[in-house]
């Protein structure tokens, strides 16, 4: 029988997440026989595969490209997980949802430089009007937040999840609230 499918992905955050997965020490090692990796910033895979059955993501959907990477992720992911505040809530990225992008452009690359500043714009992604959780965008299946969450939570979450059981949630969707 083959191992469960496990991706990480990194959205717009601090990755304060996936330094908590690291935290896990040990324990990852131990995690790490009951799964394939197949998909994380931890490793050099550049392309989101097909059939994933837990994808743990992390951080807001800010720009463009990470509202198209978040619509692929889900749609090849049995089971998506919100991991921490920034893909919960928006939390500290959304901080910008008050200000108009032209703005923020403006003061960063024009008002804070001594000459001609100027806006990049080739060959990165669109900042998006409004910076929101990964709920807003795709559906989720279980939301764990912390900022970061803490190692023993992931560790349990994974546990309970490579074990082919939902975490028992008492009646919400959010693990370890």
């Amino acid at each position: 029988m083959s191992k469960p499918k496990v991706a990480t992905v990194w959205l717009d955050g601090c990755s304060g997440c996936h330094m908590s997965i690291l935290d896990m020490d040990e324990r990852l090692i131990e995690l790490s026989q009951d799964f394939d990796l197949v998909y994380s910033p931890l490793v050099d895979l550049k392309v989101f595969p097909e059939g994933v059955d837990i994808s743990l993501v992390e951080g807001s959907v800010s720009t463009d490209e990470d509202e198209r990477k978040i619509r692929m992720i889900r749609e090849r992911t049995k089971i998506l997980v919100s991991l921490g505040d920034c893909a919960v809530t928006g939390n500290v990225p959304s901080m910008r949802n008050t200000i108009p992008v032209d703005a923020i452009f403006d003061r960063v690359y024009r008002e804070n430089v001594a000459d001609h500043g100027v806006i990049p714009g080739d060959g990165l992604p669109k900042l998006s009007p409004r910076v929101r959780p990964v709920h807003e965008i795709v559906p989720v299946d279980v939301f764990v937040p912390g900022c970061p969450p803490s190692a023993d939570k992931i560790y349990e979450l994974l546990r309970e999840l490579l074990a082919g059981k939902v975490p028992d949630l008492a009646g919400s969707t959010h693990f370890g609230a």
